[in-house]
């Protein structure tokens, strides 16, 4: 079990970095514990810009200097990805980090899932990745990291909870794309690795176990990611690693 600690990297190499679904939750502090160290650029992508907009006014209040491109995209359009590469290209010229934060969870019973529940979970939390990293490699530095952000939920072997087969296998799928991806770009010095995520108090949280209070912070999980997105390859590659609190 890998616990959580805080973010005090003191690296001063620059550092452009993607996380998709930041407009709320662990994807809006992630960009705001990047942010902190002004040789960072981070290109912050949501649905919403008004996320972004109050995302961007959060991290400037705390690092005036803070670095961060806010960008409006629904990552189910796949059609667009060719075109966004491009401009990932215009704007950052090259990646040295993505965390593939963005998330869809459907709680419903099994017997109700229909197939547009099914294509929501499966669009966002495996084609998307799978394809937006595809998109972006030729822009990938040597030595990059490539971080997924799954669930606990999709470790064969942990438990399940009703209402989540749709998101857990979406993630369980995501889990065992990281290490085909960590195989497959090792020849270009490219890290992949999965953060399977135990509860944080974030919205979808709330949706998945409502009236339960989640054991960590969407802050605190956040930092650990942010921490493990900057240094973590270093030390792993195509591994799956569990998140939690120390006791739970």
């Amino acid at each position: 079990m890998l616990f959580l600690y805080n973010f005090n990297s003191t690296k001063t190499k620059l550092m452009n970095i993607i996380v998709t679904g930041a407009g709320k939750g662990i994807g809006y502090e992630i960009v705001k514990i990047l942010s902190k160290h002004k040789q960072n650029h981070i290109l912050a992508i949501s649905r919403k810009m008004n996320d972004l907009k109050e995302l961007l006014s959060d991290c400037r209040k705390q690092t005036p200097e803070a670095k961060i491109t806010p960008y409006e995209f629904d990552l189910n359009q796949f059609d667009f990805y060719p075109f966004i590469a491009q401009r990932m290209e215009t704007i950052l010229h090259k990646i040295d980090i993505i965390i593939h934060n963005a998330g869809r969870l459907v709680n419903k019973p099994f017997s109700k899932i229909e197939q547009g529940d099914f294509d929501e979970v499966f669009n966002v939390n495996v084609k998307a990745p799978f394809f937006f990293t595809q998109a972006m490699l030729p822009l990938m530095n040597r030595g990059g990291h490539i971080v997924m952000i799954g669930s606990l939920g999709g470790v064969q072997g942990t438990r399940k909870f009703e209402g989540l087969s749709a998101y857990s296998s979406s993630k369980a799928a995501l889990t065992v794309l990281s290490e085909c991806l960590a195989w497959e770009l090792s020849g270009q010095d490219i890290h992949v690795n999965c953060l399977a995520l135990g509860g944080a108090q974030t919205k979808m949280f709330e949706k998945a176990f409502p009236g339960v209070k989640a054991p960590q912070s969407a802050q605190q999980i956040a930092s650990f990611i942010a921490d493990f997105a900057v240094t973590g390859h270093k030390h792993f590659n195509g591994k799956v690693l569990e998140v939690a609190m120390a006791g739970t």
